[in-house]
């Protein structure tokens, strides 16, 4: 696209592979020093203004100096106080639902989940010689404890009746 913009402006197009070659082979080059890339006009110091020079110094306007504010009229005098409203005060959330009550096999499952863990910790702790049913108390009411709980998981079957799986709009 580039190529054609400058046959447009009857330039001759731009051989890229050669532009390519050049800049590969200078790329080691240092440039001399004192050599800016970019023009001379551009180096600003810090005792110079940061705003290009204009033309004419009578075409850049002033800012102004007040500007004009529109307050609306009000008909009396205004009350900020806080009215007190007894109802709004203080907000008590309802009573939560009791919990389910767990049936045996779900209490002893949470019994192993937690206390094989703590049966291990206990005797490194105290450090007692931990043996083979120590061990197998503990790990194994921790595995038995968790499979039992995830077994008996609800599965939601209650909602595959359904038709548009369970989503209401």
């Amino acid at each position: 696209m580039a190529d054609a913009d400058r046959e447009d402006e009857g330039a001759a197009p731009l051989d890229e592979d050669a532009a390519w070659a050049a800049l590969v082979a200078g790329y080691d080059e240092e440039p001399e020093p004192g050599a800016g890339s970019w023009p001379e006009a551009e180096n600003v110091t810090p005792d110079q203004p940061k705003t290009p020079p204009a033309e004419d110094p009578a075409a850049i306007t002033p800012p102004p100096t007040r500007s004009i504010v529109i307050h609306p009229v009000i008909s009396g005098p205004r009350d900020y106080e806080v009215e007190d409203d007894d109802e709004d005060a203080h907000y008590v959330p309802p009573e939560p639902p009791p919990l389910p009550e767990a049936d045996v096999t779900t209490k002893f499952a949470w019994l192993a989940v937690l206390g094989g863990p703590l049966l291990l910790l206990v005797y490194v702790l105290l450090q007692l010689d931990i043996t083979w049913w120590v061990i197998l108390v503990g790990v194994g009411g921790f595995v038995g404890g968790f499979a039992t709980l995830v077994a008996r998981m609800r599965t939601g079957d209650e909602d595959d009746d359904r038709p548009d799986g369970g989503a209401v709009v």
